[in-house]
């Protein structure tokens, strides 16, 4: 297979929606979140030519709104859904072990005993964790890269999260999972794989309309119009996958995070795991992150109407995860120190269920009725399951001369990013800058604040930092041509 550049920029860009109108390629993506980028990825690893498609940039949708966790399906565990639960923990392990080691680290969870927390939610989610670890082992994710989950003092709970309230505390249950550096680092790690493959990733280039052979598109920077032709088509839109296909009804969730700095919690080295009140099923985590900060999620709410470009939390639902978070720390946190929040739409396949919570996670693959593939559903963790399977019904449906899917073994491409060590409050250095454009396909200042780097969920830090982002993004664009 020949080799390519990883790096992705507006020169590449300009240079391949040149050729994107006078080939027939074998699959052409619409989409460019992780969905999108992983269906790239596995076409172009089976020798396939590939365009993708993205209206807006790269992780733009409910990608870079998860809680940044590969978790092994501890919810559905509890909610009798066996079979995503065991999908997402052998995902998890790919994902660990031989896909992007470098990009997810371990993270204790710790359901605390506490007085918020009932003697009925504490057995369930001791029960679950002990279950979660047996498809662990199911799936061989060594110990040494996720620990057995254990019971802890109330000393060694407190250690952990010094923001715990100790009356009443009688230790707690803590267990592992996976965390993401940052999702939308993912999503642009898959993409930038994809391209060192020879997939041509076409940001800012907006799909109008599907057929089994093609689409019509339009460049979103010049509004020219273009005929981009292909034996196969993938719909990976996520939440607008029903505007392209009339045939899929999505039932959009909003799951919506508030963003707190980590030493209002006594800078935690451990998640908190928080049933809601009533609930054994359902949770709000108290996430340490990267740069200081403390992301507290999420809510499951249903969210009709037109979808939004970019989804708003809800003062009920921040109230909502504060109130949470409160039942079990010695001091609440007060609305006024909430620093920012996001908001995600999960693209959920409508079965009619009374609430968006009871709906399967589970992924739907299909060939819509003008006879291109439409992928939705599933989770961030699944992704490459996911994307495996829109290729293999767009190989047999097309009847694409290519062999299985390799993606199980295939390691994402090392991120050389120099801004992951940003501390809140400092510049984002030059360099981190460049890279962004030179290597990762922002065109604009957003791109580099908002998605290739996290500045942006705190919007006075990214209006500090707007003004002279801009400027070095202009002056990088320029040197590319």
């Amino acid at each position: 297979m020949t080799a390519h550049s990883p790096d992705l920029n507006a020169a590449r860009r300009a240079a391949e929606l040149l050729r994107a109108g006078e080939e027939t390629v074998d699959i052409l993506v619409i989409g460019g979140g992780i969905t999108g980028a992983g269906v790239a990825l596995d076409a172009a690893a089976r020798g396939l030519s590939v365009t993708l498609l993205e209206a807006e940039d790269l992780a733009f949708g409910t990608s870079r709104f998860s809680s940044k966790l590969v978790h092994g399906g501890l919810r559905y565990l509890a909610t009798g859904d066996v079979a995503t639960a065991k999908e997402s923990a052998v995902e998890r392990h790919l994902l660990m072990t031989r896909i992007a080691p470098h990009l997810i680290r371990p993270l204790g969870q710790l359901l605390p005993f506490a007085t918020g927390v009932t003697a009925r939610q504490r057995t369930a989610g001791s029960i679950g964790m002990a279950m979660g670890d047996l498809l662990r082992m199911r799936a061989r994710t060594p110990s040494r890269i996720l620990p057995p989950p254990r019971l802890v003092s109330a000393r060694t709970a407190q250690r952990l999260v010094p923001a715990l309230s100790h009356t009443g505390l009688r230790g707690g249950m803590l267990s592992y999972d996976g965390q993401l550096v940052d999702d939308a680092r993912l999503v642009v790690t898959v993409a930038r794989t994809a391209a060192s493959r020879g997939a041509r990733i076409l940001t800012r280039v907006r799909a109008l309309e599907l057929r089994s052979d093609g689409a019509t598109a339009q460049d979103v920077l010049t509004e020219e119009r273009l005929e981009i032709r292909a034996r196969a088509v993938v719909n990976a839109t996520g939440v607008w996958a029903g505007s392209l296909d009339e045939s899929i009804t999505v039932r959009p969730s909003r799951g919506t995070h508030i963003v707190l700095d980590a030493a209002d919690l006594g800078d935690p080295s451990t998640a908190l795991t928080i049933p809601h009140e009533g609930s054994i099923s359902r949770y709000v985590f108290a996430l340490p992150q990267q740069h200081g900060r403390v992301i507290v999620g999420l809510t499951d709410e249903d969210a009709p109407g037109p979808v939004p470009r970019v989804p708003a939390a809800t003062e009920g639902e921040i109230a909502f995860l504060l109130a949470t978070l409160n039942r079990v720390l010695a001091a609440p946190i007060s609305r006024g120190q909430v620093r920012g929040s996001f908001a995600g739409l999960r693209p959920l396949v409508d079965t009619g269920a009374l609430s968006t919570a009871d709906i399967s996670r589970r992924h739907l693959v299909t060939v819509s009725q003008k006879g291109f593939i439409s992928v939705l559903g599933g989770k961030l963790t699944t992704y490459r399951r996911m994307a495996e399977d829109a290729v293999d019904l767009a190989v047999h449906t097309a009847g694409l001369d290519a062999g299985a899917g390799s993606t199980a073994s295939l390691r994402l491409t090392d991120t050389a990013s120099p801004g992951e060590d940003t501390a809140p409050g400092e510049r984002l250095s030059r360099a981190t800058i460049e890279f962004a454009v030179r290597a990762e396909g922002a065109l604009t200042a957003d791109d580099v604040l908002d998605r290739r780097t996290r500045v942006g969920l705190v919007d006075e830090d990214r209006e500090r930092q707007r003004s002279r982002v801009e400027s070095v993004v202009a002056e990088t664009l320029s040197a590319l041509f």
